[in-house]
C-alpha cells in the first residue's frame, strides 16, 4: 500500500492568501503529475489547512477558506508541517496556539517550513535559534531584531537547515513547495511541476530576492526601468552604450553619465551582471553545452563566458554547473 505525505498548512485571519494556494497548488499538481508516471512507488501528497479553532477564516485579501482544528492535528500524522506568512499591521502579531502546535509537533514531522513572515511563528517556537534562516526582505531586520539568535539572510529565496525550511515573501512559497517536491519525488517531477505552473525557471534555493533586472527597475528613472527589461530579454543583441543610449534618445555621453548617477555603476556592468545571471540559470536548469550556453546569454564565445565567471565568481562555468545544477 502506498504511503501518502501529508501536508499540514498552518492559517490564521490576515494571513497572505498566495502564502497558502501557492503551495498547496503546486503539491497537488505534483500528486497529479506523479500519478501520471509509471513509477508505482511515488508517494501521493495529502494536504490539509488547519487554524487554530477551525472552520471559516478570512484571509488578508478577504477571501474566507475553511480550516480543520488544530486538534485534529495530533491524530493526523503529518510528514511536513508548512507555517504561512502575513501580517495586517507593521508588526508580526504569533498567535500563541499556533506557536505551541508548532513546538508540539516539530519533533514529530520529517520537515517544519515557513513561507515569508511564517518565519515568525517559528522562531517563536524556538526553532530557528542558532541557525541561518530567511523571510521577505522587507520583514528580515524586524526579524532580525526581534530574535538575535537567529542569522537571518534577506538575500535568498530559501534555506535549509536540518530539517527547518524558511523562505522569502509570497510567490517564494512556490519555490519552497518545488523544493520539497524535488526532495520526495526528484528532479523531474519537480520540474515537470514547474512547467504545468507555467513557471519562468524553477529558482534554486541560494538566487537572491531581487534579480538583476528586478533590482535595476527599481529606481526612480522609468526610463531605465523600460531599458532593464529590454536589456533582460535581448541579451544576445549588441549592448554597447551607443546602441542602450540610443534606445531612451539620449546622446551616448549624456546617457552614460545620467545612468552611473541613477544607478550607480556604468550601463556595461549592469549588461555583465544581467548576462552573468543569465548563465548562472542556465548552468542550473539546463544540461545545454557551455558554447550555447555563451552564444544565448551574450558572452559570444565560451572562452569569454569562463573570463567572467572566474573573475566574477573565482570559478568555472563547469565547476559552477557541478556545485549548483539541480539534477
Amino acid at each position: 500500500m502506498q504511503k501518502t505525505l501529508r501536508i499540514a498548512l498552518l492559517a490564521y485571519p490576515g494571513m497572505n492568501l498566495l502564502d497558502l494556494s501557492g503551495p498547496l497548488q503546486a503539491f497537488a499538481t505534483a500528486s497529479r503529475v506523479a500519478s501520471s508516471t509509471e513509477v508505482p512507488s511515488l508517494r501521493r501528497y495529502q494536504v490539509e489547512v488547519f487554524s487554530a479553532a477551525g472552520g471559516a477564516l478570512t484571509t488578508g485579501p478577504g477571501l474566507t477558506i475553511m480550516t480543520m482544528p488544530l486538534a485534529a492535528l495530533e491524530k493526523w500524522d503529518a510528514d511536513t508541517l508548512i507555517a504561512p506568512g502575513g501580517s495586517i499591521g507593521e508588526t508580526f502579531d504569533a498567535d500563541p496556539a499556533l506557536v505551541a502546535a508548532i513546538a508540539h509537533h516539530a519533533g514529530r514531522v520529517r520537515r517544519v517550513c515557513s513561507v515569508c513572515t511564517g518565519a515568525f511563528l517559528l522562531a517563536a517556537a524556538g526553532l530557528l535559534d542558532g541557525s541561518r534562516a530567511t523571510t521577505h526582505w522587507d520583514w528580515a531586520s524586524r526579524l532580525q531584531a526581534q530574535y538575535p539568535a537567529i542569522e537571518v539572510d534577506p538575500e535568498p529565496i530559501f534555506i535549509q537547515a536540518g530539517h527547518i525550511w524558511t523562505s522569502a515573501g509570497v510567490t517564494a512559497g512556490i519555490d519552497l513547495a518545488l523544493a520539497l517536491i524535488d526532495e520526495d519525488y526528484g528532479h523531474k517531477v519537480a520540474i515537470a511541476v514547474a512547467r504545468q505552473l507555467v513557471m519562468f525557471i524553477k529558482r534554486p534555493g541560494g538566487q537572491s530576492q531581487f534579480s538583476v533586472p528586478l533590482a535595476s527597475q527599481s529606481a526612480d528613472n522609468p526610463r531605465f526601468a523600460e531599458l532593464h527589461a529590454w536589456i533582460a530579454a535581448n541579451l544576445k543583441d549588441d549592448l554597447r552604450v551607443e546602441n542602450l543610449a540610443s534606445r531612451v534618445n539620449m546622446s551616448a555621453r549624456s546617457f552614460a553619465r545620467s545612468y552611473v548617477a541613477q544607478q550607480g555603476r556604468t550601463p556595461a556592468k549592469t549588461v555583465e551582471a544581467m548576462r552573468l545571471e543569465a548563465a548562472c540559470r542556465a548552468l542550473e536548469e539546463s544540461d545545454l553545452p557551455l558554447k550555447r550556453i555563451a552564444d544565448e546569454t551574450g558572452h559570444g564565445e565560451e572562452q569569454n563566458l569562463r573570463r567572467v565567471f572566474v573573475r566574477q565568481l573565482g570559478i568555472s562555468p563547469a565547476q559552477y554547473r557541478s556545485r549548483f545544477a539541480a539534477h
